[in-house]
Formats: C-alpha cells, sequence, structure tokens
C-alpha cells in the first residue's frame, strides 16, 4: 500500500460539519476516516455516511465489548452500513469475538468483508494503571502480546496497539496479522492523554499497517499540510 493508504484520519470532532469539512479537505489523504464514539453517539449511522458519500472508507472505532450475542448483532449493523474496518475489546473473550466475526462474515455474503480488530490496552493507559487499577499481573506489553495472540486464535484479522508494542506483535503473530497503531506524534508536538507514543516514521519501521492519526491533523491549523507531512515521513520510512 501507498502511505497514504496506510493512514487513518480520526473524525474526533463534535460535530457532522466539523467531520465533513475534514472528509472534504483529506479524502485523498488518507485511506480512511476514523469514527469514534463521540461522534457516533451524536449523529449515530449518519457518520458513517456522512464518510461514505465523499469517497471515504471507515473505520468504526466504537470497541465493541459486551455478552456475545449483543456484539454479534452489532457487528451485523457494523457491515451493514458499509464499514471498511471495526474493532472488538478482546478483553470480551474468545466468546464474543469469534461470534462477531461470524455475524460479520454471515452478513456480508459475497460482499467485501470489514477487517475485525482486536483493542488490546489503550494507549491512554501506562504500566501502573494496568496493575493497580485494573488487577491485571502482567508486565505491560506481555498483556498486549497475549491478547494480541488470542485475536489471532480466534480468526480476527488483527489488532489495535500501541507503536511500543509492534515489533513484539509482528514477532509472535506473524507478516499477515494486521497492525493498526494509534498514539501517532510528530516530534515535538503535545502528548495530550496519550502515553505509550511514537512518531510516523518510527511506527512505519516497527512494523506498523495502519496508523491512526487524529489532533496532529485535525487541530493543526492546516489539516492537510499536517496530514502531508505526516504522509512524507511514513514515505521516508519506507525506503
Amino acid at each position: 500500500m501507498e502511505a497514504r493508504e496506510r493512514l487513518i484520519v480520526a473524525l474526533d470532532v463534535s460535530t457532522l460539519e466539523q467531520a465533513r469539512r475534514l472528509v472534504a479537505e483529506l479524502h485523498d489523504l488518507a485511506g480512511m476516516f476514523k469514527v469514534g464514539l463521540e461522534l457516533f453517539c451524536s449523529y449515530g449511522p449518519r457518520a458513517v455516511e456522512t464518510v461514505l458519500e465523499q469517497g471515504g472508507g471507515v473505520f468504526l472505532d466504537l470497541k465493541y465489548h459486551d455478552i456475545p450475542n449483543t456484539v454479534a448483532g452489532a457487528a451485523r449493523a457494523a457491515v451493514r452500513m458499509g464499514v471498511s474496518m471495526f474493532n472488538v475489546h478482546v478483553a470480551g473473550g474468545a466468546e464474543m469475538m469469534k461470534a462477531a466475526l461470524e455475524a460479520a462474515r454471515q452478513d456480508a455474503g459475497s460482499e467485501a468483508m470489514p477487517k475485525v480488530l482486536g483493542v488490546t490496552v489503550l494507549t491512554s493507559l501506562g504500566a501502573d494503571q494496568l496493575q493497580d487499577e485494573l488487577g491485571l499481573v502482567r508486565p505491560l506489553q506481555e498483556q498486549v502480546v497475549f491478547w494480541a495472540k488470542q485475536a489471532r486464535d480466534c480468526g480476527l484479522s488483527g489488532v489495535v496497539a500501541s507503536p511500543r508494542e509492534i515489533e513484539t506483535i509482528r514477532q509472535r503473530c506473524g507478516d499477515d496479522f494486521l497492525i493498526v497503531t494509534p498514539g501517532i506524534r510528530l516530534v515535538g508536538a503535545e502528548q495530550g492523554d496519550q502515553k505509550r507514543i511514537s512518531t510516523p516514521g518510527a511506527a512505519i519501521r516497527s512494523g506498523a499497517d495502519y496508523l491512526v492519526v487524529g489532533r496532529p491533523i485535525t487541530k493543526a491549523p492546516d489539516p492537510r499540510r499536517a496530514a502531508l507531512a505526516i504522509i512524507e515521513e511514513m514515505e521516508a520510512a519506507n525506503q
């Protein structure tokens, strides 16, 4: 894939008009646009339709985590909306992941099947929080890899994981397993609420397939210029 096909712009904005403007400005520079909780809870499927109408692909980032039957229904709904990718929390368990995958396959039929990803450990969490707040005893990287292997064993297309775990996941889960990486920041940019971050070039060199970039593009004075800068760094890392 070309670098721009590997860029996913996160539409973490509060209004549909903001999302529409960003897609109109960036649709030729991004392979997909991420529709997350804020936009979807405000506008529902209309948020997805807005991206699709302007020729953009959609990564539906709702992080399904519920009983298998409920998640299966949500997976079918995602397929019917025409998204290219959606995700589930690996912490929901193998039965839930398999239910989501099977429901998506059945509903897709002969149409294009969305990529189903597993969410491992959120990039806003650090090692101390993982143990002290969530009670998980494995070291952070081991926990991420453990969940990534579970996702792979359940047949998911890949995982969402921070830049710091890319290389280990790639080693343990193989070259065909997708790694979608948020927490991307240009050198010198503010970290925000993300704890495990990386530059675009470093993430690509480590083996990420897709980069999810939000605020460094959407909050920039010139979003298009910011996106081009990220793409240029991704291209340089591929050489």
